[in-house]
């Protein structure tokens, strides 16, 4: 009741959210007497960014600097305008394509809404579409990425379940693609309301123009695909590469950019990398105080002792997780919340693991673009410089989406296993 009530105050009182974040821990410290946690409370903080994997973040924001500033992020849309007929909110589906593509070759919302902040918004505002809501868009793309493959959530809870991680990876295709398919259909409905502007008619000239143009842009993709999926580099080091390039093709290929642009480009990227590295280590040291508390374990005991009925224990478990992924990062909820419910789902209620780990995985992915916490959501505010109150309240539709998707997933569970079963 502390942490709430003093969270819940210190956001109407105005306080940024990583602030907030951190602030409630050191209330809950004082609070508990347990004066001790102090020691540890730096040593939680650091170690919410004490991840190789974590470097990747400041390097995939570098990218997106250095691509707009070559011009490069303006040719790979036009290409992919260029593939499209004459439709209206073209370049929206646009931005969900790429960040479908983006989900399959990085598998973090935060490092993929980064890259695609820097990308697509700036591109869809140039056409005349509202950059809240192609901020909204951009975030929304953010929620494929711990569901398409491959997916980081999926690899930590086969690791904690012990199930196959490979077949948790065919599991998320089907729910990953029916989400993409159900955010096209919902920005078709958005064209038609808000009037988002048509793709521009194209003759074949000025198409075969744009691939000509796109093509020395597209290597930098093509760089990132090749180097994680052949092996040869990790996300991170796959961004210094990309990095590399969009300079030398900024500069010598395209020539829109100049070396005076370097040092702008790095200010800017670390500026924006601090903010959300801070609020990531906020979240980190909040989650740990919620465990320390053991508030998870009271919910879980409660909730076993309802019903007998597997489809409505996992109705009432994904109220109980929106709430988590409201206040926690998805990876530190599932490391929290899989030894507790996993025994509960597969012993009492008799549910297949690999299904139970895809609808607890959706679930908490939700969490990423919804506030208070909400790292996705925060980023994609900071980084479009749109509010995110107003951020989130566009994206209530695509989590309504999101969430139908879950409850299929829950009343036909043969979504997730059927395609794992057949391969």
């Amino acid at each position: 009741m502390t942490v709430g009530l003093s969270f819940l105050g210190l956001l109407l009182a105005g306080l940024p959210i990583s602030l907030a974040l951190a602030a409630v821990a050191l209330i809950y410290i004082a609070v508990s007497g347990n004066l001790v946690l102090l020691q540890s409370y730096p040593q939680q903080m650091f170690g919410g960014l004490e991840n190789y994997g974590m470097l990747a973040l400041p390097l995939f924001i570098l990218l997106g600097e250095f691509m707009n500033a070559g011009g490069i992020g303006r040719r790979l849309m036009a290409l992919a305008l260029a593939a499209l007929p004459q439709l209206r909110g073209g370049l929206a589906y646009v931005n969900l394509g790429a960040n479908m593509m983006m989900a399959s070759i990085l598998g973090s919302t935060v490092a993929q809404i980064t890259i695609m902040a820097r990308l697509a918004v700036p591109e869809m505002e140039k056409a005349g579409y509202p950059r809240d809501v192609s901020a909204a868009i951009t975030a929304a793309g953010g929620l494929l990425a711990p569901i398409i493959p491959p997916s980081m959530l999926f690899i930590i809870y086969g690791v904690i379940a012990q199930v196959p991680i490979g077949e948790m990876f065919v599991a998320g295709i089907l729910p990953g693609v029916l989400i993409f398919l159900g955010f096209c259909g919902l920005i078709g409905w958005m064209a038609q309301r808000r009037d988002f502007p048509r793709t521009p008619r194209m003759t074949r000239a000025e198409r075969l123009r744009a691939v000509v143009e796109a093509l020395p842009a597209a290597l930098i993709p093509l760089s990132i695909i090749v180097s994680i999926l052949g092996g040869f580099a990790t996300p991170t080091e796959s961004a210094v590469v990309a990095s590399l390039l969009a300079i030398l093709i900024g500069l010598f290929v395209y020539r829109e950019m100049t070396v005076a642009d370097i040092w702008p480009a790095l200010v800017s990227a670390g500026r924006g990398a601090a903010v959300v590295l801070f609020l990531i280590a906020s979240a980190q040291v909040f989650a740990w105080v919620i465990t320390f508390a053991n508030v998870p374990a009271a919910v879980a005991a409660w909730l076993s002792g309802l019903t007998d009925s597997p489809v409505l224990f996992l109705l009432l478990l994904n109220l109980l997780l929106l709430g988590v992924g409201m206040v926690m990062d998805p990876i530190p909820a599932i490391i929290l919340i899989v030894p507790v419910f996993l025994p509960v789902a597969t012993g009492v209620y008799g549910l297949d693991p690999i299904h139970f780990g895809i609808v607890l995985c959706l679930n908490l992915t939700l969490g990423l673009v919804t506030p208070p916490v909400g790292t996705g959501l925060f980023t994609a505010s900071l980084l479009t410089r749109v509010r995110a109150e107003r951020l989130a309240a566009l994206l209530v539709p695509f989590l309504a989406v999101a969430f139908l998707v879950i409850l299929l997933i829950i009343v036909w569970p043969e979504i997730t296993l059927a395609l794992a079963r057949w391969l």
